[in-house]
């Protein structure tokens, strides 16, 4: 018999990732899907959908719940932040319904939710991170620029895709940025780090116990040039590395904020000055946006994550860190399917045009 997944926000790319990885496993899975933006919906992969009210509507409880009852789904996901905490609060109404679900404790939820309270947590551990200011007034953005210099790193303390991000050069156009967004009490300013060099080591823990992890490095933010910060939150493409120094890192952020952690955990870190990787942020109970990259390259991780929250049993995976051989390509954007190939292939057209380049000069 099938097993029934519901997935919410179902029509958004980082679901769709996650209901084609299940597709393509081995699995028998049939998928619910639910998504507040109408249009959104439209695009849903799953079998049956659901119109369902935001997360943050008084309707959404209610409605879900509803949509539980009748459908009567075997696990539920999504693949947001705010509804990852929203059924997060919903899991004694699960329990009773018999669906089951592979989250972190709620406490560890809001603290990744928060970058700030992350950053305290990665600070007192030791762990390099830029130094950090919440802003809760004028005053402390201008001790910001005191302490850290500039330019300042902007942004708001919850929220992804980069969002309310700008690297700012001077007090008054921090302040500027701030107001406008109504950010006052709401935002954080960083020491600059390098938004161009950004890595994100994926990783499904199972009651403290690490099932598997892997790393991609982003190469370029799709539609950078448009945003102030450079940063969108769209990768145009990623690459599979290996980097023992990034695996210790990333393991000991996620254990300075939960000893036992169980879920799924990934996190986002970004190249200091000196080369070192600070890790920035953790997306909490979701896989990120591109993770079908990893299962088209043989890394099903949806699946794994799945069937552990289903059957409470763990794959016999040989090697959990970095399985994936290293420099393989995700490259992707706007209106065209995404392309799995390797560095070796992308770079030997760069090679032909200087070879073109130098033929064309000498003669």
């Amino acid at each position: 018999m099938k097993k029934k997944i519901l997935m919410t926000s179902a029509g958004g790319s980082a679901a769709l990732g996650f209901i084609r990885s299940l597709r393509q496993a081995d699995g028998d899975f049939y998928i619910i899907g639910c998504d507040a933006n109408k249009y959104y919906l439209e695009r849903s992969e799953a079998e049956e959908n659901y119109l369902i009210p935001k997360a943050s509507d008084a309707g959404y409880r209610a409605v879900l719940l509803d949509i539980v009852k009748e459908t009567r789904p075997d696990f539920i996901h999504s693949q947001t932040d705010v509804e990852i905490r929203s059924l997060s609060l919903l899991r004694g109404d699960f329990d009773e319904l018999g669906v089951k679900y592979f989250l972190p404790a709620h406490r560890i939820i809001d603290i990744c939710l928060s970058k700030y309270e992350s950053y305290e947590h990665w600070s007192r551990a030791g762990i390099v991170v830029p130094k950090t200011h919440y802003i809760n007034t004028p005053d402390d953005l201008r001790k910001a620029f005191d302490e850290c210099g500039s330019p300042l790193w902007i942004r708001e303390d919850k929220g992804a895709f980069g969002k309310g991000s700008l690297p700012s050069e001077s007090f008054e156009e921090g302040r500027l940025w701030i107001d406008a967004h109504k950010g006052w009490g709401s935002y954080t300013a960083a020491e600059m780090l390098d938004p161009t060099s950004m890595i994100t080591w994926q990783s499904i823990w199972h009651q403290g116990n690490l099932v598997v992890a892997q790393t991609r490095k982003r190469l370029y933010w799709e539609f950078g040039n448009r945003a102030p910060s450079g940063v969108t939150g769209l990768t145009g493409a990623g690459v599979t590395i290996s980097d023992p120094h990034v695996d210790d890192i990333s393991e000991r952020a996620i254990l300075a904020i939960d000893k036992t952690p169980h879920g799924i955990f990934s996190v986002d870190m970004t190249y200091n000055k000196n080369g070192v990787p600070n890790p920035t942020e953790i997306n909490i109970g979701r896989f990120f946006t591109t993770h079908h990259f990893f299962t088209e390259a043989g890394l099903n991780m949806p699946y794994i994550f799945t069937k552990i929250g289903l059957d409470n049993e763990l794959p016999a995976i040989q090697k959990k860190i970095n399985p994936l051989p290293e420099n393989l390509i995700w490259i992707r954007g706007l209106d065209f399917m995404p392309k799995l190939s390797t560095i070796e292939n992308v770079e030997k057209h760069e090679k032909l045009l200087h070879e073109r380049l130098k033929r064309l000069s000498a003669g």
